[in-house]
């Protein structure tokens, strides 16, 4: 299995962030501190972009480096690129209240 660095800061995350290309169906280690996990990557993942690490549920907060980034619009499987066709905003919002 190759190894493919990613970016992963705090357990409430539920999203991490490639540090290079990863292509569809890699398995990447996820780690922090002491603790790593396997995540099966399900379609391409670009340097800089979030993957999800456990699936999130519609309506869930997605959370990197510990914050609350938005909520999925859709539901997300482990492995899936998050971005903005699945991630909905929730800050600077009119419309919502948060």
């Amino acid at each position: 299995m190759s190894e493919y660095k990613t970016l992963f800061l705090n357990e409430k995350d539920s999203v991490a962030v490639a540090l290079s290309d990863i292509p569809a169906d890699a398995e990447v280690i996820v780690k922090l501190e002491s603790r790593e996990f396997r995540v099966k990557i399900l379609e391409p993942i670009r340097f800089g972009h979030k993957f999800a690490v456990r699936a999130i549920p519609q309506g869930d907060d997605i959370i990197k480096y510990g914050e609350v980034i938005g909520a999925a619009a859709i539901p997300i499987d482990a492995g899936e690129h998050v971005h903005v066709h699945n991630l909905e905003g929730k800050r600077g919002r009119g419309d919502k209240v948060v």
